[in-house]
């Protein structure tokens, strides 16, 4: 099935959608992916299962959160063969998001340049959307990114947050706190410790009964000094949180080699020695103590399995798929095994931070 859609993207999709505002196109694709049949993804071969914070994914490779923002084709995501899909952001209310234009495609440099500012239809309405897909056995693990209103005062961010929890404690795999979206004033101040333990205390706090304690992670930025991430793992272990998203966008331009004044995150190619370098920082803080995804710049298995070497447990791609098509997800797949095999790794898990091991 994704070969047969890769093919059809490459030659006939992927041309038309240039053609076209990127997030007019971004909007389209969503609609044809809603419409997909739900068939059922082939079983993952044994050597792709990873097991995080307590739970099994067939396979390493995850959607990341932005591009199915209010869970418009969650049955895609399935079959075109993700072990997991990081929906949202979500925010407690519905918001437009930044003004338009606020999103740029850079083929030169396989990116994309945006400043949405968590648009999205609001808690309200995605939860039931989220429920419904619960209801489905799936091979898809759920993940739930949340983040605060723009106008939301700082000093009441810790209850957008808990307010979030509240309701979709109960439908997620696992939860990730966006405190790096560049495209919200200030958000990115909360990256500090005393604020990251004032989100999370209250995040739990707002679900003291859950049937079992949902997994909690953060989600941080490309563009911290060496200090901040030192404090951030500190205050991870410290909080027993469930694992780390590494990276957000970056706001850096020149240092990554893309001369644009765009405002807005940059994702894709530039990004991934930024996030591999951040992943790899990581693991040697942690030393494997907690689950670390990476996300950056991944578009073939040779950059997910990159990742995966310098500490990643779990993989996720967004801008990839803009350029690579709906097949990617298998062609990473089978790179995996082949990777695996050349390297004498039995399995995903043993790879995991091989090149920060030695």
């Amino acid at each position: 099935m994704s070969d047969l859609l890769g093919l059809f993207f490459r030659r006939a999709l992927r041309p038309f959608l240039f053609r076209l505002d990127p997030e007019i196109s971004h909007r389209l694709t969503l609609g044809l992916l809603a419409r997909l049949p739900a068939f059922k993804p082939a079983i993952d071969p044994p050597e792709l299962r990873t097991e995080a914070f307590g739970l099994y994914f067939s396979n390493p490779i995850g959607l990341s959160a932005g591009m199915d923002k209010d869970v418009r084709a969650p049955l895609a995501w399935n079959t075109l063969g993700f072990g997991f899909a990081e929906f949202g952001t979500i925010t407690p209310r519905p918001q437009p998001g930044n003004e338009k234009p606020r999103m740029w495609r850079l083929p030169e440099h396989r990116a994309i340049i945006n400043r949405l500012g968590f648009p999205g239809e609001g808690l309200a309405v995605v939860a039931p959307r989220i429920e419904r897909l619960r209801n489905r056995q799936l091979q898809l693990r759920v993940g739930i990114n949340v983040g605060p209103n723009k106008d939301t005062p700082a000093e009441q961010v810790a209850e957008d947050y808990a307010t979030l929890m509240t309701r979709v404690a109960s439908l997620a795999d696992f939860i990730v706190i966006n405190v790096s979206s560049p495209n919200t004033p200030g958000l990115r101040s909360f990256q500090t410790p005393e604020r990251i333990r004032t989100i999370v205390e209250a995040m739990r706090a707002a679900a003291p009964h859950a049937l079992r304690p949902v997994p909690i992670l953060l989600k941080i930025a490309p563009d911290l000094d060496a200090t901040a991430v030192g404090d951030i793992c500190d205050v991870a272990l410290s909080l027993k949180l469930d694992g780390i998203v590494a990276t957000n966008t970056t706001l850096q331009r020149d240092a990554v080699g893309v001369h644009s004044e765009l405002a807005g995150g940059l994702s894709g190619e530039p990004l991934k020695p930024l996030a591999r370098t951040m992943i790899a920082r990581l693991y040697e803080h942690l030393h494997g103590r907690i689950t670390l995804i990476g996300v950056g710049g991944v578009s073939s298995a040779d950059d997910a399995y990159g990742h995966i070497r310098a500490g990643a447990n779990l993989v996720e791609l967004y801008t990839g798929l803009i350029y690579q098509g709906p097949s990617l997800v298998r062609e990473i797949k089978r790179g995996l095994m082949r990777l695996l095999a050349r390297d004498g790794f039995r399995s995903i898990s043993e790879a995991v931070g091989a090149s920060v091991r030695g």
